[in-house]
């Protein structure tokens, strides 16, 4: 496997547990407030998160690859109302959209075409995670100032149901 792209998808183990830390600050914040749905909701993309970096890790091994695992930096977000998780949550999303990018872009220089492959997944990935965290924005600026709204919101979120990411499910 080329260096640089051994390098860079070794490196996103620890961007997508970092994320898992940080959509877990989410559900903390939104628990705190009394808005358990919101807190469901990113109690589960902590899940996800965390489920893309075993999908990497093991990605790695398949490949005879070795896997270094890095520190984890704690997430350092604060927050005064309940649409700023959901902007952070967005802007995160974007900067995972380009650390994929990236890792492909190396891919793609190197002519690794396995790991083309495997990327593809996550771009599509990726293009939902950032539908569904505009969805959330729009949504909250829509109906959260409603207590009815933000309630009916709350439900909403309270409803997801984490499901194996499908490169796992055959694990």
């Amino acid at each position: 496997m080329d260096a640089r792209v051994y390098e860079l998808l070794n490196d996103q183990i620890n961007k997508e547990l970092y994320s898992s830390y940080l959509y877990l600050s989410f559900a903390d914040y939104y628990e705190e407030e009394g808005l358990e749905g919101f807190a469901n909701w990113y109690e589960i993309q902590a899940k996800e998160e965390r489920d893309h970096a075993l999908i990497f890790r093991n990605y790695l091994h398949e490949n005879g690859e070795a896997v270094k695992l890095l520190a984890i930096d704690m997430p350092d977000k604060t927050f005064a109302n309940f649409l700023e998780p959901l902007e952070a949550a967005m802007e995160h999303e974007k900067y995972v959209t380009s650390l994929i990018n990236d890792i492909y872009a190396a891919a793609l220089e190197a002519h690794d075409y396995r790991a083309q492959k495997f990327l593809g997944w996550f771009i599509d990935e990726q293009l939902e995670e950032e539908d569904n965290a505009d969805t959330m924005i729009t949504n909250m600026k829509l109906f959260g100032g409603d207590p009815k709204g933000l309630y009916d919101l709350d439900q909403a979120c309270a409803a997801r149901i984490y499901t194996v990411p499908s490169p796992l499910a055959g694990k």
